[in-house]
Parts: C-alpha cells; structure tokens; sequence
C-alpha cells in the first residue's frame, strides 16, 4: 500500500474494475489553473461490506430417469414358461421369471452361480453370494468358514447346505440342499425390468430381458477436463420442468469417456465427457416423473462466513495490488479471494462487515 503521501498520485492512475472484470475507468485528478473553479461535490454510489457464503458453482443439463439399462441373460437348461412385465421390481428371495413352469428367484451379489453347489467344501464367491443371502432371508447358515486369504469366498458347508434346502421347501422348489445355474439369478440389487426381451418358448440361456436400477437418477454429462471438481457425496440442485428445485447428491462418477476427438480421426465428436450420478434426496419429489431433462447445479468450491463486496468496488493500482476507496476518499488495501455471482472475497487491515465502500457506477 502506498504511503499517504503517494496518494495523490495514485489517484490519477487507479483503475476502477468493472462488475465483468474486463472493462476499466480510469480515475484522475487534474488541474487546470489557479482560475480553475472549485467543483461541486460529487455523489459516489457505495456498497456494503457483508459477511456471506460464497459458492463457486456451475450448472448443467442432465437426464433424469433411471438410469443406464443393463441386459439379463439367462443361463442354464430349460425353457422360458413365464417372463415379468416391464416395470416390476426385483426382490430378494423372490420369483422373476420361470423355467420349465419352476421359479426363478432373484439373490442379491456381483458373483453369479456359475456351477453347481452340491458338494461340501468347496468355496468361493458364488458360496459367499448364496451365504448372504440365506442370511438376509432369515435363514441359519451356521458358521462362515474363510479361507485366510481374500477374496476367495466362503466354504459350501454342511450348515449351509441345510439352510439352502429349508429355503428351498419354504419357496415350494425341490428341496435338494443343491443348488445348480438357472435356479436362481443374482443382480445387483433391487432392480427394475425396463424391457422384456425374451418371450415363452425361448432358450433358458438367451436374452431375458434389460433392467435398470430401482431408483431414478440425475445422469449429467460432465466435461472430462472438470469432472475433478466433483466427487460422491457432493450436494446438488436438480431444477425440474415445473419450476421446483430439489436437492440431491452426487452418488457415482462414470469411468468410461465419450465423445472427444480419437488420435486418428479427424472428426469431432464434442468435448470429452464422463458421466456424474446424482440421485434427488427425496425420491417422492419425483415420484410423477419418468423422464425428464433437468438442470444440475454444482456448488464445487464454498467459502464460508467471508467478508465479500461487488466485483465493481475492486480498485487496481497501476503498481500492483488491490484496494477499496471509503466515500471520504481513503484507500483500503485488500487481499482477494474467491469470485462468484458478481461478488469477491476481501480481507484487509480496517475492514469490517457493515463498512461503506465506493462502486464504479
């Protein structure tokens, strides 16, 4: 900060920032003579000095619905007698569809059944997959038997035979205590059927059908360049066709990259893009909505309890630096922070929330 005696001279060489930040007014004094007449005084428009929340945040357009769709391939002998109707709802423990007129119950698990289980002692993921959910059914597995090392599953013992076959008698199957591919799916959770694919008649082991996830879900494409400013957990606005704004929370950020320009084509496809999952706090706000295009407002970067003035009251010394001018003329020195909405953030020696400050007009 200059000393009180170079103010006269920086006077005549500050430069006013405009609200845009790109446009500059001078501010001089100049004196034309000893016959120069003394002006009127002039009427400066002033700011306050507030203490806010400052939120640097961007807002794009989005998809809500549910959801990227996923295809259901059956495996496994047999025939399809029976398939669901699109819009049902896949529940743990519970027939999907049937095979040869016997149902198909759905288990929850990333690991499907992929041979047989019937013999004790042997292990791995698709045994862990059948434990947790007999165990999420109510049922008494016994004692979970691990290898030492991870990843490698649960042991098929004797107990958890047991279960398996009380399972099976309670769900009218054939109680074997076995348990072979295509007697039972696993998805991922509780899913919804978007389409049906496969009708009765059809092979047990072609495409069944296509499912998404149960909930809906803002699907926002983000510019790959940025996509590091948001991450899972984050809040968000979802303003909606009607007018209402909800709130939601960024739950999954994609990994695969579309769109960009290949190294060998000449083509653009648009700007590289990874998809951002936001999913509305309240699903009842949209339960009325199947699909919709929607605007996401992302807060990336807040600034909490600030003192912040409008863009338009930063004053650039030509030497460098920021200040703000009082309306009885003094000069603040300050130190910038955060832009957003047309404010700044400000600290300085002397300021203070409720002080006046003067604003380019």
């Amino acid at each position: 900060m200059a000393r009180r005696s170079r103010v006269a001279v920086a006077l005549s060489t500050l430069l006013v920032v405009g609200a845009t930040g790109t446009g500059a007014v001078v501010w001089s004094s100049t004196h034309s003579g000893q016959n120069t007449k003394t002006a009127a005084p002039v009427r400066v428009r002033t700011a306050t000095v507030a203490r806010t929340d400052l939120s640097d945040s961007r807002t794009l357009p989005g998809t809500l619905g549910f959801g990227r769709s996923h295809v259901l391939k059956g495996t496994g002998q047999g025939v399809v007698t029976q398939v669901p109707k699109p819009g049902a709802r896949a529940a743990r423990g519970k027939p999907l569809y049937r095979i040869d007129d016997r149902p198909v119950p759905v288990f929850f698990g990333d690991t499907p059944f992929f041979r047989a289980l019937a013999k004790t002692g042997v292990r791995g993921n698709d045994v862990s997959v059948l434990a947790d959910n007999l165990r999420a059914l109510g049922y008494d597995t016994g004692p979970a038997v691990t290898p030492k090392g991870p990843g490698e599953g649960e042991e098929f013992t004797p107990a958890l035979a047991a279960a398996l076959k009380r399972w099976q008698h309670d769900t009218e199957q054939d109680a074997t205590g076995t348990l072979v591919p295509g007697r039972a799916v696993v998805l991922p959770g509780p899913v919804r059927v978007d389409t049906v694919e496969a009708q009765s008649g059809d092979a047990a082991d072609a495409v069944l059908l296509t499912y998404t996830s149960a909930g809906k879900s803002v699907t926002v494409p983000v510019e790959a360049t940025d996509v590091g400013t948001i991450k899972a957990g984050d809040k968000a606005e979802i303003s909606l066709p009607d007018g209402r704004t909800i709130r939601g929370t960024v739950t999954t950020l994609g990994r695969t990259v579309q769109g960009g320009t290949a190294q060998d084509s000449t083509q653009q496809t648009g700007p590289a893009t990874i998809d951002v999952t936001v999913v509305p706090d309240r699903a009842t706000e949209v339960r009325n909505l199947d699909t919709a295009a929607v605007q996401v407002r992302f807060d990336t970067t807040t600034r909490k309890g600030v003192l912040a003035v409008p863009v338009s009251a930063l004053v650039a010394l030509r030497e460098g630096g920021y200040a703000l001018q009082r309306p009885d003329g003094a000069l603040i020195a300050v130190t910038t922070g955060m832009f957003a909405g047309g404010l700044v953030e400000v600290s300085g020696k002397g300021l203070t929330d409720g002080s006046k400050v003067v604003t380019a007009s």
